[in-house]
């Protein structure tokens, strides 16, 4: 695709979580074992009255202010799990709040972890299309909110975020090819079953997530999306620069640089210090990524986010500054 991501910026809550938190609210937690699995020492917690769009607002509100004509956008896609009511959905309330224009296109996609790489995908055909010439790519989640104190699978690893991507056309083609999957038979393994239709009768909204059926479904289709990527943009994968992965935890990264047989300084992390922040994880790496300079004029990056759902999707993104 001629379609460049101009620009990223991102929000995270001002309240932290560490290990102390955990151990002092669960003292039979043995956080130093939890800690080296995750690899995630801090995570970011919204505010208790902080919705997924109240976050969209402030990262979207940093490009809207320093890099973005509010006139240019023609859409806005929002990437969220967390919508702030079951309907209307939250792009029509931040279309108002962010006050872009009323001929600008809005919509929800409700999607996690590959939420980003689908958001690529839709953004970029509306402008290869003609039928936009430049939009807002949103994230943004508050998994916290539907977490157990005591539930030792996710709170260790679930952190909220939100991040803003501005798209528009390029005179080079930046973006793609794409893979991207789906295998709805796990969806119940990664799952808040209470609030839908299905389930009117439950009032409790909690994240449940058998761990290692997700686990076993990333080490078994995330090696092969990259292989089926790899084929389609007819590369090898030395010809690839860098790697970012949606940040779900040291484990799982670790074990597909094991099983892809990547150089560890090719696959880039922050999860340390941010933790799995869903949808937005891809954009945010992508974002210091940037900042930290570690990426060149033609570099070519593998994006791959997969998770909740089940779902998956890669991208190649061919890096040109001045696209």
């Amino acid at each position: 695709m001629k379609v460049a991501i101009n620009a990223i910026e991102y929000y995270l809550p001002s309240k932290t979580e560490d290990g102390s938190n955990l151990k002092e609210q669960n003292p039979d937690w043995r956080i130093d074992d939890i800690q080296a699995k995750t690899g995630i020492n801090i995570r970011r917690i919204s505010a208790p009255n902080e919705t997924a769009a109240d976050m969209a607002v402030l990262a979207a509100e940093k490009l809207l202010y320093s890099k973005v004509d509010i006139e240019d956008v023609d859409f806005l896609v929002f990437v969220t799990q967390s919508p702030d009511y079951l309907l209307p959905t939250s792009a029509c309330i931040l279309q108002d709040r962010l006050g872009l224009k009323k001929s600008c296109m809005a919509f929800d996609v409700n999607l996690g972890c590959s939420g980003f790489v689908y958001g690529l995908a839709i953004g970029g055909a509306l402008i290869e299309a003609g039928i936009a010439r430049s939009g807002l790519l949103i994230c943004s989640d508050t998994y916290t909110k539907y977490i157990d104190q005591d539930d030792r699978t996710c709170r260790p690893l679930f952190s909220d975020g939100a991040a803003a991507a501005y798209l528009t056309s390029s005179t080079y083609e930046t973006l793609g090819p794409f893979e991207m999957g789906t295998d709805g038979s796990g969806f119940n393994n990664l799952i808040v079953p209470s609030g839908g239709a299905r389930s009117f009768e439950l009032n409790e909204r909690k994240l449940s997530m058998a761990g290692s059926n997700v686990f076993m479904f990333t080490m078994d289709m995330v090696p092969k999306c990259v292989d089926a990527l790899l084929a389609k943009a007819k590369l090898n994968i030395d010809e690839i620069d860098l790697f970012v992965f949606h940040q779900a935890s040291k484990l799982v990264i670790d074990n597909i640089i094991r099983r892809l047989e990547l150089p560890e300084e090719k696959v880039f992390t922050n999860y340390q210090d941010i933790g799995n922040t869903v949808s937005a994880s891809i954009p945010i790496a992508l974002s210091d990524v940037e900042n930290a300079k570690r990426l060149n004029n033609g570099d070519q990056v593998m994006l791959v986010g997969f998770g909740v759902g089940y779902s998956w999707g890669g991208c190649i993104v061919h890096w040109n500054s001045g696209a």
